[in-house]
């Protein structure tokens, strides 16, 4: 089994760019990395990602590649931002909600407004506690009034199945479930692989009948591949066009060998890091947490409109109480001079002593030649173009507030 300090001599050895920039480390979250008493699990595809060179470690309790063979990460990464890459993401939590109330208890476990959301289509939503905090962040899919599909962290697996099955309980046994129970399947061992870039849909699309260009972004259907019936959602963690396609584990590994030729090139956590921070999106035990709420988070537009006010979910008062009086804290972009700055990072008010906050990712983007950083800012230094100074390896330097995402985005929106 790979321990802390063997995935931390893998990330070490890092890469450089075309900018001369070098990647000393990737971030891989604490939180996100196996002890040595751990058993790591394994996706179905853990033999395929040896047989193909990969360097393995522990990540969210699972075995799971770094990287493949001798292409380093800054090279895989600027492949799926010029053409297509494939990820593993089987270890996320699939699942399945159904039930004649299943939209009223999703309804009451996240602040989303899931009733108006058409069939077929997917919205980014928050798993919130009592204090309105962030349990985890999660992909919700409506295919119909009764039936969700759910992904949720691998990292908060224990926490949010043990959060599922109370308030399952809570709710099958209230009076709100009088029109019907919801029942939770997890979707255990099934494969979910994520093909991403801008030469996504063209590989895709050689491969099935189905008309891709109507699959817009959020959108999801069941597509027929090379024989296969799979369900295939538009998205991703990189900024780019692409597809999550989630499949059954006696078909994972055909699935996953006919998605991954030339010149689909395997891709790991190195290049899933760079490429979802440059797209300003958030690692759960980074930059979310269940001490953070929504509007910290800049996640406000997750919360449906009709919502903020009048809305019965956990967490509401909490909430709202920062959407009515403002976060005392933001979670900002950074441009940083110099020498990237890491997680835990300080950041000062200019020339005082004063510390308004902390770096949360930091990376030298590959894509823009720049260091870029995502962290949280006392209210009031969190807008676009503001000065501050971050501590790095003991010595201040200069950062300035920067809009999110890094980079354009790419999405396929028709």
């Amino acid at each position: 089994m790979l321990t802390i300090q063997t995935a931390r001599n893998l990330i070490a050895s890092g890469s450089k760019c075309r900018q001369c920039f070098t990647l000393t480390r990737l971030q891989v979250p604490r939180r996100g990395l196996a002890t040595s008493g751990e058993t790591l699990r394994k996706t179905d595809l853990y033999d395929f990602h040896v047989q193909n060179s990969a360097k393995m470690v522990p990540f969210a309790g699972y075995s799971m590649p770094l990287s493949y063979g001798s292409v380093g990460q800054v090279a895989s990464h600027t492949h799926i931002r010029t053409s297509v890459g494939l990820f593993d993401v089987g270890h996320m939590v699939q699942s399945n909600f159904r039930g004649p109330t299943v939209t009223a208890f999703l309804e009451w476990l996240t602040p989303s407004s899931l009733s108006i959301l058409p069939a077929y289509c997917s919205t980014l939503s928050v798993l919130l506690n009592e204090k309105g905090g962030i349990i985890d962040d999660t992909v919700i899919t409506k295919h119909s009034n009764v039936a969700y599909y759910v992904v949720t962290n691998a990292g908060r697996r224990d926490r949010d199945l043990a959060w599922f099955r109370a308030k399952l309980d809570e709710w099958n046994a209230s009076e709100r479930a009088k029109d019907g129970k919801v029942e939770h399947e997890v979707l255990e061992n099934w494969g979910l692989i994520a093909l991403q870039g801008p030469e996504a849909a063209q590989y895709l699309q050689g491969l099935t009948s189905f008309d891709l260009k109507g699959l817009t972004f959020g959108k999801s259907a069941y597509v027929p591949i090379e024989g296969f019936n799979l369900h295939v959602a538009r998205g991703g963690y990189t900024g780019e066009d692409g597809f999550e396609i989630s499949i059954p584990p006696s078909q994972t590994v055909e699935v996953t060998q006919i998605l991954s030729k030339s010149p689909v090139q395997l891709a790991g956590l190195g290049a899933r890091d760079s490429l979802r921070l440059e797209a300003g999106m958030c690692l759960y035990g980074n930059d979310l947490d269940e001490d953070t709420t929504p509007v910290e988070a800049g996640l406000t537009w997750v919360i449906g409109k009709e919502r903020r006010e009048a809305g019965d979910f956990i967490g509401a008062e909490g909430v709202r109480k920062h959407l009515k009086d403002g976060p005392p804290r933001r979670r900002v972009g950074l441009i940083v001079e110099g020498a990237p700055a890491r997680q835990g990072a300080q950041i000062y008010a200019p020339s005082q002593k004063e510390n308004i906050g902390t770096v949360t990712s930091g990376i030298p983007s590959p894509t823009l030649g720049k260091n870029v950083a995502m962290a949280y800012v006392t209210s009031g230094w969190h807008k676009k173009g503001t000065e501050v100074e971050v501590d790095v390896r003991n010595k201040l330097r200069k950062a300035i507030v920067t809009p999110m995402p890094f980079i354009k985005p790419n999405y396929w929106r028709g």
